[in-house]
């Protein structure tokens, strides 16, 4: 389908990305749909604000390292300003399309995750990379975490949980503030997207970016990693399970049917870890890959 132009704003976070962010930026705003770029500098030392705004992009500064859930949040509101002084062709608020600063040219490969979005079809799309050039030297910890813990919390199996590429309504984008903290916000955005009842589906793209190695620092990164999924989905599980002990005591106070539509049961519906992931195998429409946070199409 075609994009309306100036629908989508995309969103950069950003730190120590001089070598690459030039070519991220301009990749970016080449895709349809687009015409607002927004680079966050969370703190960087070197010259990625310079370089981006060479480029092209609005660019944001943190002035310290404030971690990628601060840098989104940062981004996001600076597109909420441009789209009351400056708004969009369409007259509705921009779709946000997150993107990665090291991406470089295949960034522009992410124009498939909007027509979904654009289209009504999805409130969220999720890229899937494809194996990447360098193996990393993770161990995968992270990643059965986090997919774990969205299918226990949501009954949704993601693919790629940590996948930070996104496209998403700004209505779907407000219902998961505030965001998790540091490097639990992709594991906290799908989880409280999908228990508002919205729906995600998962976009193969083809995407390459730097990952991380073996050496000590990856390791520590890893372990960061770790505990903010940890705590993204910890959470979430304890302000479910509070929400849902209020309940009966509505129903004693206000009666049977008070408060029923504000108490969702996550995971009620889960499928067993056998449920098939929701890899989407195009952009054209979602189909039955596209779920809302009760598991139904």
């Amino acid at each position: 389908m075609d994009v309306s132009a100036g629908s989508v704003a995309a969103v950069i976070p950003a730190k120590d990305e001089a070598a690459r962010i030039a070519a991220t930026v301009a990749a970016t705003a080449a895709i349809p749909g687009v015409d607002l770029v927004v680079v966050v500098d969370d703190g960087s030392a070197d010259a990625t604000s310079e370089l981006a705004r060479a480029a092209g992009a609005v660019v944001v500064r943190h002035p310290r390292n404030r971690g990628k859930a601060a840098a989104m949040t940062t981004g996001a509101g600076v597109v909420a300003l441009h789209d009351h002084a400056l708004p969009a062709a369409t007259g509705r608020p921009r779709h946000l399309l997150f993107v990665d600063g090291d991406l470089e040219a295949s960034a522009a490969n992410l124009g498939v995750l909007v027509p979904p979005v654009a289209a009504g079809l999805a409130d969220m799309s999720i890229a899937i990379l494809p194996p990447q050039r360098t193996t990393g030297g993770g161990h995968g910890f992270v990643v059965r975490l986090a997919r774990g813990g969205i299918l226990r919390l949501t009954g949704w199996r993601a693919t790629q949980p940590l996948s930070g590429m996104r496209c998403l309504t700004r209505p779907a984008f407000d219902r998961a503030t505030p965001l998790a903290r540091g490097w639990g916000v992709e594991v906290g955005l799908t989880v409280d997207v999908l228990q508002a009842g919205l729906r995600i589906v998962e976009v193969p793209c083809e995407l390459h970016h730097r990952v991380s190695g073996r050496g000590w620092r990856a390791q520590l990164h890893r372990g960061r990693q770790y505990r903010d999924v940890w705590l993204a989905l910890a959470v979430r599980r304890l302000s479910g399970a509070a929400l849902l002990r209020r309940v009966p005591l509505l129903h004693r106070v206000l009666g049977p049917d008070a408060g029923t539509h504000h108490a969702a049961t996550p995971g009620a519906e889960a499928p067993g870890p056998e449920a098939p992931g929701a890899a989407a195998t195009g952009c054209e429409a979602p189909g039955p890959e596209a779920r809302d946070g009760r598991g139904r199409t």
